[in-house]
């Protein structure tokens, strides 16, 4: 059954990144010639094991259509959601005709364009006998404070139990989409795929990440982006 199982790769992209202060989305500043959503799809669309790499693109999106990358016979878009799970609702339904319930799927955020091959490797071998999937993510290394209303420290946090969320997030097909349909039914916002998993009952798997995966979010951000690419190309 193992050697019958796909791989598929979700990647929401619809968002409008208002943090980034720009007057685009924050997926299409261009850093070494291509967006950053670019780079990001270039992360798998190298990658055999992968089937198709679905794109949720919002209806308003004006960009997306004059990437050339855009027409990749790897590529398929889906519509954009007002919210992330959304987003990753419909790039499910878009393979639902050729993904099997016990495939799985990568969501990926579509401004971690510095995700490294072994970080991938080491996803798919963790979890490759695994019944739900899991997530990349750190051990938490600062000390950690709760705030209140003033911004004032009202408790330091155990930090040995916390660890920062990464993507791709992994799980089987069939109960992710069946975890995210539920929370929406319950109108519950879940804010990454592990979230509604774990509302869902299930357990994911922490697998460890690396540094530098991380998701392009101030301007600040462009100038690591940039040391990256310089780095690996």
């Amino acid at each position: 059954m193992a050697e019958s199982i796909k791989y598929w790769v979700v990647i929401p992209a619809a968002g409008v990144g208002t943090r980034m202060g720009v007057d685009i989305p924050k997926q299409y500043i261009s850093v070494n010639d291509k967006t950053i959503l670019e780079h990001t799809i270039d992360c798998f669309l190298g990658r055999e094991e992968i089937v198709k790499i679905t794109v949720a693109i919002s209806k308003a999106d004006e960009f997306w259509p004059t990437l050339s990358i855009s027409s990749h016979e790897k590529i398929i878009t889906a519509p954009g959601g007002a919210e992330r799970y959304q987003s990753v609702l419909n790039s499910l339904h878009a393979i639902a005709n050729m993904a099997d319930e016990n495939d799985w799927v990568l969501v990926h955020d579509a401004a971690r364009p510095c995700l490294n091959e072994s970080a991938i490797d080491r996803l798919l071998q963790e979890l490759s006998t695994n019944d739900v999937g899991g997530i990349l993510a750190l051990p938490c290394r600062d000390t950690m404070k709760r705030a209140n209303t003033d911004i004032e420290i009202e408790k330091t946090i155990e930090r040995e139990s916390l660890w920062h969320a990464q993507t791709p997030q992994m799980f089987r097909y069939g109960k992710l989409v069946k975890a995210i349909e539920h929370a929406l039914q319950e109108k519950i916002v879940v804010t990454d795929e592990s979230m509604a998993m774990e509302l869902a009952g299930y357990k994911p798997k922490l697998v460890q990440g690396h540094q530098e995966n991380i998701k392009i979010t101030h301007k600040d951000d462009l100038k690591y982006l940039k040391l990256y690419l310089d780095k690996v190309i």
